[in-house]
This record gives C-alpha cells, sequence and structure tokens, in this order.
C-alpha cells in the first residue's frame, strides 16, 4: 500500500476515498480509528488514503483532478485577509 493523499479531516479523507472508489480502485484509510481514540482534540493529518502499489498513478491523476488544494490553508491566508477578525457572514 502506498499513500495517495494525506487528509487534513475524516470528511476531506472520504470524499478522496469516494472519488477512488468510483473509478474501481481499492482504498484504505490509515489512521481512520484513531480519530475516535483523541476524544474532542482537533487531530489534523492523522489521516492517510492508501491505495495498492500498482494503482497509484492512476489514484495520483484521480486526486489531483480533484483540486483540493492545501489541507492546512488556514484563514489567515485567505486571500484579500489583513489580519484582525475575519468579518462574519452577511
Amino acid at each position: 500500500m502506498r499513500v495517495v493523499y494525506e487528509a487534513a479531516g475524516l470528511i476531506d479523507a472520504h470524499l478522496v476515498k469516494h472519488a477512488l472508489e468510483a473509478v474501481e480502485i481499492p482504498v484504505f484509510l490509515k489512521g481512520e480509528a484513531l480519530l475516535g481514540g483523541m476524544g474532542e482534540l482537533p487531530l489534523f493529518g492523522v489521516v492517510q488514503v492508501c491505495v495498492p502499489d500498482s494503482a497509484w498513478p492512476e489514484a495520483r491523476e484521480v486526486v489531483d483532478a480533484l483540486d483540493l488544494g492545501s489541507p492546512s490553508v488556514g484563514a489567515e491566508e485567505a486571500p484579500g485577509w489583513e489580519g484582525g477578525p475575519l468579518p462574519a457572514p452577511g
């Protein structure tokens, strides 16, 4: 098995998993069971989406096509943000 994507969280991991399974690539989520054991702590980068070595090139193309961006981009890195509190949604 080879890691094709390091997820920011469980939802992110399942989005990638379902996209890969849609093109019949077998998927294993490494670290998925750890999330429940950590309680209320917000953990990121714990879940890895893994595929068989032989399927990695095709899986990489699928993940790249999803255009998920960087899972660790915070609000302070958002375009147009100049510091301070973010405005409330209007």
